[in-house]
């Protein structure tokens, strides 16, 4: 008779990560799940040990879901057996928030169960969060809060908490946060329901001896206890590597530190894995038996789920060897990282920012006339409300910028009343306000609160709404405020997350302007957008990793290629455009992920004689490009990047 199998999911954050994790992540995440196995009418997860308590009733209180999983042909006796066989295994001294929690026992149970596993919304998150700035910064916090309690008991923060989430635009509150995420994962349960008790608790030290997995806590090495889990492993990594150990085998104690060792520094958010499977551990031996394991250790090397080598016994150094020819195979390096290239090398990726501060009483002034000329008024923000908050908020903010006590102000005024003037005015009237907005941008405070607010009714958004056939004044300022967002790396993302077509669209069309001041404006803008573009490339290369998907558009790359290249090519007067632009095309080639698709594109648009021309007389000014370093970055540009 078949029995129903369900999942219990809790959100550890309490909906904190779903309203913060963007301003403090630069990533949206909807929760920190916690996740129990529900079958045989119990409620069973992985905390401190293995815990049972009657469903809904464990001190996480009750589920933020319940997902139908399907239903096991298993009896409850067979079932308590698994269990009994993983106890060792899932001990409190073994839990990590990231690489062997809650989420790790559920997924090794519904691989047991029902051959399943949990959605990838869960078992990603861990990769989600490290893939982000914050979260790999805050990884060796996370290894030493956990490291700690190995040997005390007790989750322990380092003192030196603090630095680590200074990476967050809110310190503080990364700080609480992630302390009570810990500290809500790892919890006995004090306070809980009398009905739950533990159910196999942590053995006692006269168990039989098993591998010291202390360093786990510290290094991404997943555990897989059952076939069905470790052929989720290979279904969403590219490069697997296989570590079949045994509680008994003395050569594997030997060789484990070198397989952590590799784990720690060779894995990739889901592109590389190292998987431990200890073969007298629940059904561990059915995943040897697949591969005809007979012998401990042995290492099975995998690409895109096939078996390519097999290592059996103690040899470090040839260890060493297949994983790199492994991690070579799957990820070939970068054509470019072969290429010398001093003159786009040197370029500086920080922004290109719009900081002049115009007369802010003046802009008052035209804003409170256009209102009052207004000859209707809609919104929720009325005339006089609307005038107030930037008479008496907005204004003396931007006023007091650099100061060393700016007011401690609400930002949240500021949307409402962008959003009526909008609504209100036309973009010839706007331009003011889009003024105002780009100094505030300028601020790490109003950088932090619009992170958060990057939805329709952002007031970036709203502004940029009103772009198509506004007139020059309203472009050029739009211009300079997008430059002055994408100083952000966290806006800079979301807007090219949820905004990329009208950024792209506004650009393109102000790259041909016939105004040389826009044309400046875009140029900057270009820049701004390749900069951020580059540095998370860069920085997947340092790390051997893959760029996020969301980040990276082909479409985009070949739109921007192209429209840049028009652009140098019609640019016939000012040299620090054709600067900005060729520092924007160079950014945006190198290390790009779409070199097969923009190749022929170059050659088509003829790139090269294009990027030479600027050089010669009649180029750009009378003479070509005269500065020197234009000119090498010019040059290197054309000869070395383009077909």
């Amino acid at each position: 008779m078949s029995v129903p199998v369900n999942v219990y999911v809790y959100d550890l954050s309490k909906g904190l990560a779903g309203q913060l994790s963007l301003q403090l992540t630069g990533k949206q995440i909807d929760g920190v799940w916690h996740t129990s196995v529900v079958v045989f009418g119990k409620e069973i997860f992985y905390g401190p040990g293995i815990c049972e308590t009657e469903p809904g009733r464990s001190h996480h209180g009750s589920p933020l879901r319940i997902i139908d999983v399907g239903e096991t042909s298993l009896d409850e006796q067979t079932f308590q057996e698994y269990l009994n066989e993983i106890k060792e295994h899932y001990t409190a001294d073994k839990y990590h928030l990231l690489d062997f929690n809650c989420n790790s026992f559920t997924n090794d149970c519904l691989g047991f169960l029902t051959g399943g596993s949990l959605p990838s919304y869960i078992k990603d998150l861990p990769s989600d969060f490290l893939s982000t700035p914050f979260g790999a910064a805050l990884r060796p916090t996370i290894d030493a809060m956990f490291r700690g309690r190995v040997s005390t008991g007790v989750l322990t923060p380092p003192p030196d908490i603090g630095p680590a989430t200074t990476t967050s635009p809110n310190p503080a509150l990364a700080s609480s946060l992630l302390q009570a995420v810990a500290a809500g994962a790892t919890s006995g349960g004090s306070g809980t329901p009398s009905s739950s008790r533990n159910y196999l608790p942590t053995p006692a030290p006269t168990s039989p001896p098993t591998p010291d997995q202390s360093n786990t806590l510290t290094t991404p090495v997943f555990i897989a206890t059952n076939p069905s889990h470790f052929h989720n492993v290979l279904r969403t990594h590219r490069a697997v590597v296989a570590f079949f150990t045994s509680a008994t085998c003395g050569p594997c104690r030997m060789i484990e530190p070198v397989f952590e060792d590799l784990a720690r520094n060779k894995s990739r958010a889901n592109g590389v894995a190292f998987v431990k499977i200890d073969l007298s551990v629940g059904m561990s031996n059915a995943v040897g038996g697949e591969y005809g394991v007979r012998v401990t250790p042995t290492f099975i090397l995998f690409l895109d789920g096939n078996k390519t080598h097999e290592l059996n016994g103690v040899n470090a150094p040839e260890l060493r060897t297949q994983v790199d020819l492994l991690l070579y195979q799957a990820f070939p390096p970068h054509p470019h990282t072969a290429i010398s290239l001093p003159a786009v090398e040197a370029i500086s990726l920080n922004a290109i920012l719009s900081s002049q501060v115009p007369n802010l009483d003046t802009a008052l002034a035209k804003v409170t006339a256009f209102i009052d000329a207004a000859s209707s008024w809609s919104g929720s923000a009325t005339k006089e409300d609307t005038k107030q908050i930037i008479a008496k908020n907005i204004i003396p903010y931007l006023k007091a910028r650099g100061s060393s006590s700016p007011p401690n102000i609400s930002f949240e005024p500021w949307k409402g009343a962008t959003i009526s003037l909008a609504t209100n005015l036309s973009a010839g009237e706007l331009f003011p306000v889009v003024d105002m907005w780009r100094i505030a941008l300028l601020e790490p405070a109003v950088c932090g609160w619009s992170a958060t607010k990057l939805g329709p009714e952002s007031p970036i958004i709203v502004l940029l709404s009103r772009a198509e056939g506004a007139p020059r004044n309203y472009t050029l300022t739009l211009l300079r405020m997008m430059s002055n967002a994408f100083s952000n790396k966290v806006i800079a993302r979301e807007l090219l997350l949820s905004s990329r077509p009208s950024i792209t669209a506004v650009l393109v069309a102000a790259l041909l302007h016939e105004d040389a001041t826009v044309r400046m404006a875009a140029a900057s803008l270009a820049f701004n957008m390749a900069a951020h573009l580059q540095r998370l490339r860069v920085e997947n290369v340092r790390r051997n990793a893959e760029g996020d998907d969301a980040d990276e558009n082909e479409d985009w790359d070949v739109e921007m290629t192209s429209a840049l290249l028009e652009a140098i090519e019609r640019e016939k007067t000012t040299e620090e455009i054709v600067h900005r632009l060729t520092a924007s095309l160079a950014l945006l080639l190198r290390l790009s992920p779409f070199l097969e698709q923009l190749t022929p594109l170059l050659e088509v648009l003829q790139a090269r004689k294009i990027l030479k021309e600027k050089l010669e007389r009649g180029g750009c000014g009378e003479a070509g490009v005269v500065k020197k370093e234009v000119r090498k970055l010019i040059g290197e540009v054309a000869e070395k990047l383009c077909p």
